[in-house]
């Protein structure tokens, strides 16, 4: 298996690859379909420090700036995600169209982001998890991040002790408790990290409160007529390892509690983690049962006219912190590193 930082390295070099080649302008026509989903997380204007296990989920404004400028400049018409049904049923005009989505509900999102958004009038959906806006959801890989930073050793249940000294020692550390809490089961998880932040001297389920908007900030910003507020369930959890009824509480349930408290209808669904070990099939049925005109994952890919009849199941394209370059940007929104990735199975609903 390869490491993050090899992963990111041949990432990296790929989309040098296709910057150099002029490739994103002339495939662009045949891999970009008909528009594009994007997916951020955090933006912030200080720097990542040495240690960041997270940076790819942050980006900084002038990088978000940066971001609409180019899509303006390669043709995108920017549309909130009410539109996008209908822009998949639509026959195709040859103008593409990109919707921004910002996923959890972080306050460097109003902070930081939304100066920028305004000055390009861009319309973007803010996904919503209702305990983070009650202050007391777990934010467990930014948990798990800030324990590994204290500590100077790591250990997961019975497993090896691993040194967390340097700065090498500390990302090699997280990417192995990482890899492996993931792979088991939530409840394990969310108590190993747990016992982790203890261990550091400090309480889990404190950085909600920090880090995310309270309800009286979202009902502020619910305001704002650029802006959509979508569900982003009720405590985060990755659906797919659950039973159907806690998945189906925690979709139904999120939308429930976001439109009593900001009174206005919750038409759109983001998949906590998104992937497929954390949404699949039935998640698409629930989220299409329970009325969402949409529902999206972290499954990489461009929209296609086929998406019109898999609308709970889109994929995104996430505009990662580690590839902060035109040539990574320019790459993702030509739809060319998605071709070997979508070629046959281009839904990618499975």
């Amino acid at each position: 298996m390869l490491s993050p930082r090899t992963r990111h390295s041949l990432f990296r070099a790929g989309f040098h690859a296709i910057a150099a080649t002029g490739a994103d302008r002339w495939l662009a026509p045949a891999a970009r379909g008909r528009g594009v989903i994007l997916t951020f997380h955090h933006v912030r204007p200080e720097p990542a420090p040495g240690f960041a296990p997270n940076a790819l989920l942050s980006i900084t404004p002038a990088f978000l700036d940066r971001t609409l400028t180019l899509l303006a400049a390669r043709g995108f018409e920017l549309v909130g995600l009410d539109d996008v049904p209908e822009r998949l049923a639509a026959p195709e005009t040859g103008r593409p169209f990109a919707v921004l989505t910002f996923d959890d509900g972080y306050r460097d999102n109003v902070e930081h982001a939304r100066p920028v958004l305004a000055r390009h009038g861009a319309p973007w959906t803010l996904f919503v998890t209702s305990d983070f806006a009650d202050g007391r959801g777990r934010l467990w890989w930014l948990e798990l991040e800030r324990a590994v930073a204290r500590l100077d050793a790591v250990r997961v249940g019975s497993g090896p002790v691993l040194p967390a000294r340097t700065e090498a020692e500390k990302t090699a550390a997280f990417e192995t408790v990482y890899r492996t809490l993931r792979a088991g089961p939530e409840p394990v998880l969310l108590d190993e990290i747990a016992r982790l932040c203890c261990e550091a001297g400090f309480a889990p389920g404190g950085l909600a409160r920090e880090l995310c908007l309270t309800w009286d900030d979202l009902r502020a910003l619910a305001r704002d007529p650029g802006v959509t507020i979508g569900a982003h369930t009720l405590s985060h959890p990755m659906l797919a390892k659950h039973e159907a009824a806690v998945a189906e509480r925690e979709i139904a349930g999120s939308r429930a509690r976001i439109e009593a408290e900001l009174d206005r209808p919750v038409r759109h669904l983001s998949y906590p983690v998104g992937d497929p070990t954390s949404a699949g099939p039935r998640e698409f049925d629930l989220a299409k049962k329970r009325g969402f005109a949409t529902a999206v994952t972290t499954r990489p890919g461009h929209l296609f006219a086929e998406h019109a009849e898999h609308r709970h199941a889109l994929p995104r394209v996430s505009v990662n912190g580690l590839h902060q370059s035109d040539a990574a940007l320019a790459s993702l929104l030509s739809g060319v590193p998605f071709l070997a990735w979508n070629r046959g199975r281009r839904l990618n609903v499975a």
